[in-house]
């Protein structure tokens, strides 16, 4: 057995959700997966360093054009309307409305409109609220 040593980081939730997927799936330790992604990706020499900034797309023949491209994505909007809701939810827009309406959705009417703080709502559906 090889010699080990601890390695203690904090990633993104999303990042760490996907770590503990895969470890579950393989049906491997999380530290083995984690060593073996970094045997397989890292090179510190400055070669590999550089590769590291790449990223690398293999195709069955050479008709794909690469280029180079950059974006940030926006922030998903704190406050949500209906139909917003909706799509979030992946419900039709007249349950969204029911919900506010009966206070089971956290939500505040402003004129005649309905609007919604995406935490808010992501957290009264992760608590199983009905």
């Amino acid at each position: 057995m090889s010699k080990t040593t601890g390695l203690f980081v904090r990633i993104p939730l999303a990042q760490a959700e996907k770590l503990d997927r895969a470890a579950f799936e393989l049906r491997v330790p999380k530290q083995e997966l984690v060593s073996g992604l970094v045997s397989r990706y890292v090179d510190p020499s400055p070669a590999g360093l550089e590769e590291l900034r790449r990223i690398t797309v293999e195709t069955a023949d050479d008709s794909l054009t690469v280029g180079r491209h950059w974006f940030t994505p926006a922030d998903p909007s704190e406050v949500l309307t209906v139909e917003q809701v909706a799509e979030l939810l992946q419900v039709e827009e007249k349950a969204v409305r029911e919900l506010a309406r009966n206070g089971e959705l956290p939500g505040r009417k402003v004129g005649r409109e309905w609007r919604f703080v995406r935490r808010a709502v992501l957290e009264w559906l992760a608590g199983g609220e009905t």
